[in-house]
């Protein structure tokens, strides 16, 4: 009988090995947690000639796409409306206006054509199960309300399309409110800028005020119902920038309930390059910011900029180390409740040593090695904006009654 039984269980035994051979190992912390970027630059990608999200992008300098969003883990995030700030004329600012707009449509255009790998999301809570799905998330944000104008109202039409995340400005003042990179005007916020804080809290959109002054950021932390959030911002600590924060607004900005998210830019100061930034700057107005270009005006442009980089390379770049100080500072001063990320890719993130989304599982690593346990982790990766979201949420609930 023995005898007989031998093949039988020698074919379970290798069956039983097999098994094991091709278990699929268990998931790491970083794949475990949810990560989203609150700060994606990445819809400017989908204007560029023959461009995808679905395709991997070598050389081409952008930074976000579907294969390196999966080989860094990234579950998705907040994807921005960004207009760069123009005149605020009526004719201009009704361009901004359909420019926003478009931009919204695009970004609602890439998730419907690839259902299988986005979902929009529309409450906090829905982040989570997309992620679990193997999608990726797509909140969207409005980074400059210059293009609503006069009319602050206007905001609901963007929290319809996805709006879950507004700032106020840019690089330069407007109608809402004073830049941090600017003359100041209204002292902070302006008279309609207070208006558009109201609108934010009652519709459940997050008041962002990175970019936006000292003064405007006190006020928004003075009026503002719900916790507000700093979507790309870092610590003057680390460096002493107008776009960063002080550590007294970062202890201001946790007592609030907030949350800076931060950002891989304004990390130190440029070493001089007269040669790269002459070159550049020609480049750039050769190719003006928002110019739509065709395919073959896009390869010279590549072709230039490549041109760039081995005539005059970067020199003194922002390390990962540096990137990871900013973190771990920010972290110290206002606490694992109130800290996370939001780097500002295709919007002039990045650091040597973290070049794109593909690299973010160093920034899990460098946190776990600094002592913070898997649940700070994913705080900080996604629970503490999810949870200013859900903030906003149930005050737009109490205001609707």
């Amino acid at each position: 009988m023995i005898t007989r039984l031998r093949p039988l269980l020698a074919g379970i035994a290798c069956l039983a090995l097999a098994s094991v051979a091709v278990a699929k190992p268990a998931p790491s912390l970083h794949e475990r947690v949810l990560t989203l970027d609150t700060h994606l630059d990445t819809p400017a990608s989908l204007d560029l000639p023959g461009w995808s999200i679905m395709d991997a992008h070598e050389g081409d300098y952008t930074q976000v796409d579907l294969p390196r969003m999966k080989k860094g883990g990234l579950d998705g995030g907040f994807w921005a409306i960004y207009t760069a700030q123009g005149p605020l004329d009526p004719d201009s600012t009704r361009k901004a206006r359909d420019f926003a707009f478009r931009r919204a449509a695009q970004i609602r255009e890439m998730v419907a054509a690839h259902p299988d790998a986005f979902v929009l999301a529309d409450k906090a809570a829905d982040a989570a199960p997309i992620k679990a799905t193997g999608k990726r998330v797509v909140y969207l944000s409005i980074e400059n309300a210059w293009p609503l104008g006069d009319d602050p109202s206007l905001l609901e039409v963007f929290h319809t399309l996805g709006v879950r995340i507004s700032g106020f400005t840019h690089f330069r003042t407007n109608q809402f409110a004073d830049s941090a990179t600017d003359k100041p005007k209204w002292d902070g916020l302006s008279p309609l800028g207070v208006q558009l804080l109201a609108e934010m809290n009652r519709l459940g959109v997050v008041p962002d005020l990175s970019h936006s002054s000292d003064a405007a950021l006190a006020d928004a932390l003075r009026l503002s119902k719900t916790p507000v959030i700093l979507s790309h911002s870092g610590c003057r600590a680390i460096y002493d920038h107008p776009r960063n924060v002080s550590d007294d607004q970062l202890r201001a900005l946790a007592a609030q309930g907030g949350v800076i998210q931060i950002n891989s830019v304004y990390l130190k100061k440029g070493e001089p390059n007269p040669e790269r930034e002459a070159a550049m700057k020609a480049l750039e107005a050769k190719y003006p910011e928002g110019t739509r270009l065709t395919g073959e005006q896009r390869a010279a442009m590549l072709a230039e900029r490549r041109a760039i980089d081995r005539l005059h390379p970067e020199t003194g770049r922002a390390t990962f180390e540096l990137f990871m100080a900013n973190v771990l500072h920010a972290l110290k001063v206002a606490g694992v409740d109130h800290v996370g990320i939001g780097a500002d890719w295709d919007g002039g993130g990045g650091v040597a040593g973290m070049e794109d989304v593909a690299d973010l599982p160093k920034v899990t690593a460098a946190l776990v090695a600094a002592g913070y346990s898997e649940a700070d982790v994913g705080k900080i990766w996604s629970g503490n904006a999810l949870r200013v979201l859900a903030a906003a949420e149930a005050e737009a609930a109490r205001e609707a009654g």
